[in-house]
């Protein structure tokens, strides 16, 4: 009866009133019609109407109109979805699509839903909380996309889609301001400086005070300092040739983020510690492990396009991307170093990507190769002061990876198409794990060159080849003119790995590394519009088979902790998804969603620590970051003033339903929770000049968005959560020249 309830009340407030699929807003066809987007989930350019797939795009003005910030904002109003910020950063992603994605961020351990920024793959999540300036529209895909864009996206893919420079010069100057002395500005400049030649430049800088305090050092706690920059240059020498080049850098300076502990502190002993009493602010902590953190991330990218004819176009897409992260996590929040992670990170990779599309009266196809050469890097001591224990961990992997890919649409009718589609990938990978005991707070990996080493617990170079093709096939059919079904199958495919934790002393098996897992996604949809297009539905309802899934675990042993990854075995996820716009007068619009998700395990093989043996643990195990139930709903009305411009103003609440961090379910796991926002936004006439007023989780709601929990005494019962941002409020002024 619970969950009937919950549906029962997202579904009443997706009719009264609604969040983000598609933006409403008038367009040319009259100031009442729910406007037609245009996605390039297929890789080329189709209304979302058309496309087989589960997609939500928000357009940069829906963006920028309801105050979003950066691409964690999607969770609000995409079903099925969890973007959050990592647990001790400020600008690591951990992203979840019905089920599937990555919750552990370390080096060699690979994501589930893959990211791109203008059709560039980023390898790695660090770098990758993407604040949102200079963009077009971005795009969720949910369900297994592995045969169009490859690699690791077996859960969904995000894309950050950019605008091609269009019309004459323009200068657009924006600045934010609001809550806990926040301090943002973005500069941009572009247009076209002659008939063929186009240049962007875009600066961007975003400050904030602390939503809390490091006690110990007096530090801010939560606060965020990050500059950014993107210049792009188009050239078009011919109608028939189309380049861009573009260069990107983000610089994260903010404080680390320590966490909050949830259970009181104790030594070995069983003895309270002082001062480890659990903080009555959840944004406070003691950490004493420093408040030094450092993330660059970096990229440059040559888009070459040539319509070789009406039918036509060859495509090349080159880049390379590097960062480089260096930071500390204090596990248990306390001044001494119980347990605390000195870390640092570096990663590259190039990729070359060539398509071929075709446009005919029947049939629309794209087919291409693609190349990818990656190192992930990094290193971390494990601090163990009751013990007088480090325990040093570094290590690389190098990937190389190739794959075929086709996909190829026919329409036998008018109404009645069929797409079919594979995809061929060949990973090969080399990991190199080091892990030693050293005596002494620090090994000599961050300059503890005292330190006397001990027991050598890992020291070795393993080598896999992953092998696999994912097919795709899809049958779509036109109701009538303004109403599409379709039902279609892909598989998802994430390459095994080895892991950079692996202790071959406690589990000697991990030399070999884990395998791949895969998804076998069914879905069937229903898109399209209604009562003269003053009301736009897209639904989905999906089942899906995950075999050999990978999970981490990580289980104190004594004065160490075993890590292994783990293809624990197989699970199935079924659920339904529905997002639409509406227009219920000619001021008043409203987008609505709703997502729900049926995740179990079939088979969780692990070990069981009390009885030594491998078994069946599928009936206590739940999926992480999986909320049964997601919602969202938001209204936007909207007033002409005449010669005074416009105001709109837009109220949006959402909703997620409990869950768990982890697969052993603890006291982290957090409850359902509302949040709920509110945009008061003017326009100029001539739209040069705006400014709006948003208000984020005006509850002042408390939400736990990740967490650690390490018992027991050695490890200063360890037990900290990190949370989602309080009440803010912010100012945003802009301008055009």
């Amino acid at each position: 009866m619970k969950a009937i309830f919950k549906a029962a009340l997202l579904a009443s407030a997706a009719i009264t009133a609604t969040p983000v699929a598609a933006a409403a807003q008038a367009t040319s066809q009259g100031p009442s019609v729910v406007d037609e987007l245009v996605v390039t989930a297929r890789r080329r350019e189709e209304s979302l109407k058309d496309v087989p797939v589960a997609v939500t795009a928000v357009t940069g003005e829906r963006l920028a109109a309801t105050g979003a910030t950066d691409i964690t904002n999607l969770q609000q109003t995409t079903p099925n979805l969890t973007v959050q910020v990592a647990r001790g950063s400020n600008s690591t992603l951990i992203s979840f699509i019905r089920g599937v994605g990555q919750q552990d961020p370390l080096w060699g351990f690979e994501p589930g839903v893959g990211l791109y920024v203008d059709d560039v793959y980023v390898a790695r999540p660090q770098g990758a909380v993407l604040d949102i300036f200079d963009i077009e529209r971005m795009e969720v895909l949910r369900g297994p996309q592995g045969t169009l864009y490859g690699r690791n996206t077996i859960g969904g893919a995000i894309k950050y889609v950019t605008a091609k420079i269009e019309g004459d010069p323009e200068l657009k100057l924006k600045g934010q301001f609001g809550s806990y002395d926040q301090r943002d500005f973005i500069g941009s400049a572009k247009g076209m400086v002659s008939d063929t030649l186009g240049v962007g430049l875009t600066w961007a800088s975003f400050n904030r005070d602390g939503y809390g305090t490091n006690l110990n050092t007096g530090a801010e706690h939560y606060n965020k300092e990050v500059a950014a920059a993107r210049a792009t240059v188009e050239f078009s020498p011919t109608p028939d040739l189309f380049f861009r080049l573009a260069g990107d850098i983000v610089t994260d300076r903010s404080n680390p983020r320590h966490g909050h502990r949830e259970t009181p502190a104790f030594n070995s002993l069983n003895q309270p510690i002082p001062g480890g009493e659990v903080l009555p602010d959840v944004y406070d902590t003691r950490a004493g492990s420093g408040d030094h953190n450092l993330v660059e991330s970096r990229g440059v990218s040559l888009l070459g396009e040539w319509s070789v004819s009406d039918t036509l176009t060859f495509k090349s897409i080159s880049a390379y991307r590097a960062g480089e992260t260096e930071g500390t996590i204090d596990f248990d929040t306390l001044p001494a170093p119980y347990l605390d992670i000195p870390a640092r990170y570096n990663d590259h990779q190039f990729t070359q990507e060539l398509q071929l599309l075709y446009t005919g009266d029947r049939v629309q196809a794209v087919g291409g190769l693609y190349y990818l050469n990656a190192t992930a890097a990094g290193a971390f001591d494990t601090i163990l002061s009751q013990a007088n224990l480090s325990i040093a961990t570094a290590g690389y992997v190098d990937t190389e990876s190739w794959s075929a890919f086709a996909d190829v649409t026919y329409a036998f009718t008018d109404a009645l198409s069929l797409s079919l589609g594979g995809r061929y990938t060949r990973d090969e990978k080399t990991g190199r794990v080091y892990r030693q005991n050293f005596t002494g707070v620090g090994s000599p990996l961050f300059g503890n060159n005292l330190a006397v080493p001990g027991l050598l617990r890992s020291d070795f170079t393993s080598t896999d080849t992953y092998e696999k093709f994912t097919p795709r096939v899809s049958l779509s059919y036109d109701l009538n003119s303004e109403l599409t079904a379709y039902g279609s199958y892909s598989q998802g495919f994430k390459s095994g790995g080895f892991d950079m934790r692996a202790d071959a002393i406690l589990t000697p098996d991990s030399r070999d590394g884990y395998d791949p897992e895969t998804v076998d996604s069914y879905e069937l949809g229903l898109k399209g519009y209604f009562f003269d297009r003053r009301l736009s539905l897209n639904t989905a309802a999906f089942y899906a088979q995950y075999q050999d899934q990978q999970v981490t675990l990580q289980t104190p042993v004594g004065a160490s902790i075993a890590s292994q990854v783990l293809n624990v075995g197989e699970s199935h996820m079924s659920g339904v998804e529905l997002e639409g716009a509406a227009f219920f007068t000619p001021d008043l619009s409203a987008n609505f969603s709703v997502g729900y998700i049926k995740a179990e395990f079939d088979e969780y093989r692990a070990l069981n620590p009390l009885t030594g043996q491998v078994e069946d643990f599928a009936d206590s195990r739940v999926f992480q970051n999986t909320p049964e139930w997601t919602g969202a709903v938001s209204l936007t009305y909207r007033r002409d003033l005449g010669e005074m411009g416009q105001i709109s103003f837009i109220p949006a609440a959402s909703y997620r339903s409990s869950f768990s961090m982890f697969e052993t379910p603890s006291i982290l796991d957090q409850g359902s929770y509302w949040l709920y926002d509110a945009s008061l936004v003017w326009t100029s006439p001539d739209e040069r000049y705006r400014v709006g007023l948003h208000g984020k989780n005006l509850a002042d709601e408390r939400y736990r968005v990740g967490g650690y929990t390490f018992p027991g005494g050695l490890f200063a019962n360890s037990v900290t959560a990190y949370y989602g941002p309080p009440r803010t409020v912010m100012l945003s002024l802009e301008a055009k020249f």
